[in-house]
């Protein structure tokens, strides 16, 4: 199998190039878009009584509002790395962009359940093409200290668009009283979402098309396939889709690595795979950056959701108050993903571990005193636990995201930041079906609420300490690759 980097080809294919004026601009457009298709993966939660009333849906359709976009927006994001390298980001961005603001529409518009969960799989489809442009537009308009800024402003912009969904859900459903006041959820991205196109028109960079001539369709089929059969099961778990489905899982397994074989056979023909397999073993970082943003969106994304439940069902919160009372952590990891970008460069990967003992520190300290203390008592306790927790995670995404895709070569930019979030989705599924079980596996066993969310919190660090793990290991592997690097730096200086 050639070399990913032919005749030592830097990364930074583009590097000699002079950066965009417009950078800077354009990036403020894609983290509007970033901002719109995550919180829209949250903010509809609080809207589904007021929905499933109003539509006469059943609890089990109204469910698929949410489950199932979150299902398309993964299936699609690999393939549109795959195609926004081919085809041109700015092209596949606008298009992407165009489709989800018309989505937004049609599920407002829908005097049914029955559309209203078809044009939300449609608006996840939109969302899963342009998640990956945003990534693969930062790799392509900014280079060294002001890449690691850039992706630091996008991870505040994910931290902030996770948590405070809720929140904006809250607000919106106040201010637009009456029968069908869950519509505005979605109109709200109608007038932002074209002015961010007609703004990304004049301000997105025009450039080339990269390589269309073979297009992978049995790799897209695979891979589509095995997402599908890992995600339907959890995003089906409130209607016990993992206890019905687990049979899904390993007809997944078997997939992914039918999609594996099938890339090294196609990479060895000299064609163009869907995911290059040289992505995962020449590009220093980028599996171990992958991996562990799976396994730490399964407690990031599962606890949250915890929190939801038990502060809505047994503290009695409305839907805003219960998002106001976790702002801490969106407030300190937005702080800290700032912070963050410019520090990436000298710490490395060692940010991350930092980070993550900050995550597992803080999530444990609110463990503790969901445990000890009464209800009401815990929620002004847990401020500086969370806000500890979210300064850690700000340290995390960011960093994790720079590092993933700093050695990634340009070309291929899209596909890599497609597969990078499509980890970070499977994980979220299984954060999202696992931990929320294992609350009402709790309660169900005649414990107290309290106990219930400290377990399950618990539960959520034990797998961000698996993270850790993984940063602690890679963060070695950096240093003694660091070293060896300027061993030969040194040998190469000798006469």
């Amino acid at each position: 199998m050639p070399s990913l980097y032919p005749a030592g080809a830097a990364a930074d294919t583009a590097g000699s190039t002079a950066p965009d004026p417009n950078r800077w601009q354009a990036l403020w457009i894609t983290l509007i878009a970033g901002f719109m298709i995550l919180l829209d993966v949250t903010i509809v939660a609080v809207a589904l009584p007021s929905m499933q009333r109003d539509l006469h849906a059943t609890p089990a359709s109204v469910q698929w509002v949410v489950s199932g976009y979150a299902l398309t927006f993964a299936l699609a994001l690999v393939v549109a790395g795959r195609l926004g390298d081919a085809l041109g980001r700015r092209r596949i961005f606008l298009l992407s962009l165009s489709a989800f603001v018309l989505c937004s529409a049609a599920v407002g518009a829908a005097p049914t359940v029955t559309l209203v969960v078809l044009a939300r799989l449609a608006q996840g489809v939109a969302a899963g093409f342009m998640a990956p442009q945003n990534s693969a537009l930062i790799q392509q308009l900014f280079r060294g200290s002001e890449r690691a800024r850039a992706f630091g402003l996008f991870s505040a912009t994910v931290g902030i668009s996770s948590a405070v969904g809720p929140v904006a859900g809250g607000v919106i459903l106040a201010l637009a009283t009456g029968p069908e006041g869950w519509q505005w959820i979605f109109y709200v991205n109608v007038p932002v979402g074209v002015a961010a196109v007609l703004l990304g028109q004049h301000l997105l960079p025009r450039t080339a098309p990269g390589s269309r001539g073979h297009l992978d369709l049995v790799g897209v089929g695979l891979l589509g396939a095995a997402v599908f059969a890992l995600m339907l099961p959890l995003v089906q778990a409130d209607s016990g889709g993992v206890r019905h489905m687990w049979w899904m899982f390993p007809v997944g397994a078997l997939l992914l690595c039918c999609f594996a074989r099938w890339e090294r056979q196609v990479s060895a023909q000299g064609l163009v795979p869907l995911l290059d397999p040289r992505l995962i073993t020449e590009v220093r970082g980028y599996t171990p950056g992958v991996a562990l943003a799976t396994v730490y969106f399964v407690g990031f994304s599962g606890i949250w959701l915890v929190f939801a439940l038990y502060f809505q069902d047994a503290v009695g919160y409305s839907p805003l108050r219960s998002g106001l009372a976790v702002t801490p952590f969106a407030l300190g990891s937005a702080g800290a993903a700032v912070v963050a970008s410019r520090l990436v460069d000298r710490l490395g990967r060692l940010l991350t571990v930092l980070g993550l003992v900050a995550v597992v520190t803080g999530l444990t300290a609110t463990a503790l005193l969901l445990w000890l203390l009464p209800a009401r008592t815990a929620v002004w306790a847990l401020i500086p636990t969370l806000l500890l927790s979210g300064v850690g995670g700000g340290f995390v995404v960011s960093p994790n995201v720079t590092m993933a895709l700093r050695e990634v070569p340009i070309p291929m930019a899209g596909v890599a930041g497609g597969a990078l979030q499509t980890g970070q989705r499977l994980g979220g599924a299984v954060g999202t079906a696992v931990l929320p079980g294992l609350y009402y596996l709790i309660l169900g066993d005649h414990a107290s609420s309290s106990a219930a969310v400290a377990l399950s919190v618990t539960g959520g660090t034990v797998t961000i300490l698996v993270a850790l793990g993984l940063a602690v290991v890679d963060w070695r592997a950096d240093r003694r690759a660091s070293g060896q690097d300027a061993v030969d730096r040194s040998e190469r200086r000798r006469p």
